[in-house]
């Protein structure tokens, strides 16, 4: 069975909420609208959003969806958890947390993405989704080489911040910490170039 990919989701990214002021302090509200062109011409569909950036933080998600086969209508609204990770050059970086679970074993998934995907009812990360990307099956050599970086980058963040115990020692950033600031730092100069080269392909 091949992997659905990432270009056919819906996506909400933290790129998005701060490029349209959503991760500033307070309490915001809006739409996102996607348009897909197909044989039978344009289809719109949008989901309601509300972002919360105060002591707790967390972006809700409100939409109803239809069945293909049975036009049965379905209303979702739940909240994704939003958190903070420091920045080593100072302020912060904000990431959410997967809602998902393993229907096995009923465990959360609790990754820290940059950005939500739905393939299903609900929006989660690549990984529980087990996305793709069109552009994978392209030469490396492309110009889609920087996707690439930027999907390896936060596949190692992933890794890493499951691996780090302690953050500091005797007041100072642990090896992996420091590491982990370096991973960020080569996200954050890619920071974007993943949507706008989706948007070529």
């Amino acid at each position: 069975m091949s992997k659905t990919v990432v270009e056919d989701t819906k996506t909400i990214s933290m790129q998005f909420l701060k490029k349209h002021n959503y991760l500033q302090r307070g309490s915001r509200g809006g739409q996102i609208t996607w348009t897909r062109s197909g044989m039978w011409g344009e289809h719109k569909s949008s989901v309601g959003i509300h972002v919360v950036i105060m002591n707790i933080m967390y972006l809700r998600i409100y939409y109803t969806q239809t069945d293909n086969h049975t036009q049965e209508k379905k209303d979702f609204d739940y909240k994704v958890q939003i958190v903070t990770t420091p920045c080593n050059y100072g302020g912060v970086r904000y990431w959410f947390v997967c809602p998902l679970g393993n229907k096995n074993t009923g465990e959360l998934c609790n990754r820290r993405i940059g950005t939500l995907y739905k393939d299903g009812d609900w929006f989660g990360c690549r990984h529980c989704w087990n996305l793709t990307y069109e552009a994978r099956n392209k030469n490396r050599r492309n110009k889609y080489h920087v996707l690439f970086s930027v999907l390896d980058y936060e596949d190692k963040i992933i890794k890493l911040q499951s691996q780090i115990k302690r953050k500091t020692y005797k007041g100072k950033p642990t090896k992996k910490q420091m590491k982990l600031f370096k991973i960020y730092r080569h996200y954050d100069e890619n920071e974007g170039t993943m949507e706008k080269l989706m948007k070529l392909l």
